[in-house]
Protein backbone atom coordinates (compact mmCIF):
# COMPACT_ATOMS: atom_id res chain seq x y z
CA UNK A 1 0.00 0.00 0.00
CA UNK A 2 0.91 3.34 -1.25
CA UNK A 3 1.67 5.63 2.08
CA UNK A 4 -0.82 8.39 2.44
CA UNK A 5 -0.13 12.27 0.64
CA UNK A 6 -1.38 15.29 1.53
CA UNK A 7 -0.91 18.45 2.16
CA UNK A 8 -1.29 21.18 5.12
CA UNK A 9 -2.17 24.80 5.42
CA UNK A 10 -0.39 27.69 7.83
CA UNK A 11 -2.00 30.78 8.77
CA UNK A 12 0.72 33.04 8.76
CA UNK A 13 -1.65 35.59 10.99
CA UNK A 14 -1.74 33.43 13.72
CA UNK A 15 1.88 31.77 13.54
CA UNK A 16 3.89 32.82 16.45
CA UNK A 17 7.43 31.01 15.65
CA UNK A 18 7.06 28.71 18.28
CA UNK A 19 8.93 26.08 15.52
CA UNK A 20 7.04 23.03 17.31
CA UNK A 21 5.73 21.90 14.39
CA UNK A 22 9.29 21.99 12.21
CA UNK A 23 9.96 19.33 15.18
CA UNK A 24 7.88 17.25 14.83
CA UNK A 25 7.55 16.85 11.09
CA UNK A 26 9.15 13.43 10.15
CA UNK A 27 9.79 14.45 6.61
CA UNK A 28 11.11 17.91 7.22
CA UNK A 29 8.66 19.59 5.03
CA UNK A 30 7.86 22.63 6.99
CA UNK A 31 10.70 25.43 7.45
CA UNK A 32 11.74 28.54 8.98
CA UNK A 33 10.03 31.38 7.31
CA UNK A 34 11.64 34.62 5.86
CA UNK A 35 8.60 37.05 5.50
CA UNK A 36 6.91 38.86 9.37
CA UNK A 37 3.31 38.62 9.98
CA UNK A 38 1.19 41.57 11.04
CA UNK A 39 2.76 40.63 14.81
CA UNK A 40 6.03 40.94 13.71
CA UNK A 41 6.66 36.87 14.12
CA UNK A 42 8.15 34.73 11.14
CA UNK A 43 5.52 32.43 10.25
CA UNK A 44 6.53 28.78 8.91
CA UNK A 45 6.27 27.52 5.40
CA UNK A 46 4.86 24.42 4.11
CA UNK A 47 7.47 23.29 1.42
CA UNK A 48 4.48 20.94 -0.15
CA UNK A 49 7.48 18.99 -2.33
CA UNK A 50 5.32 15.93 -2.01
CA UNK A 51 6.82 14.33 0.82
CA UNK A 52 3.97 15.03 3.65
CA UNK A 53 2.29 12.36 4.47
CA UNK A 54 -0.85 14.18 6.21
CA UNK A 55 0.24 12.12 9.74
CA UNK A 56 -1.32 15.78 11.50
CA UNK A 57 1.45 15.98 14.26
CA UNK A 58 2.23 19.24 13.40
CA UNK A 59 -1.57 20.60 13.86
CA UNK A 60 -1.54 18.92 17.06
CA UNK A 61 0.94 20.46 18.21
CA UNK A 62 0.48 24.15 17.29
CA UNK A 63 -0.42 25.97 19.83
CA UNK A 64 -2.08 28.73 17.95
CA UNK A 65 -4.37 26.39 15.67
CA UNK A 66 -2.68 27.74 12.98
CA UNK A 67 -2.24 24.66 10.58
CA UNK A 68 -4.86 22.70 8.84
CA UNK A 69 -4.02 19.12 7.37
CA UNK A 70 -5.22 17.51 4.45
CA UNK A 71 -5.34 14.22 3.24
CA UNK A 72 -5.21 13.84 -1.08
Amino acid sequence: MAPKKGYITIDPFYCKECHYCISVCKNSQIIHGKTYNEKGYRSVVFIGDGGCTACGLCAVMCPEVAIEVYRD
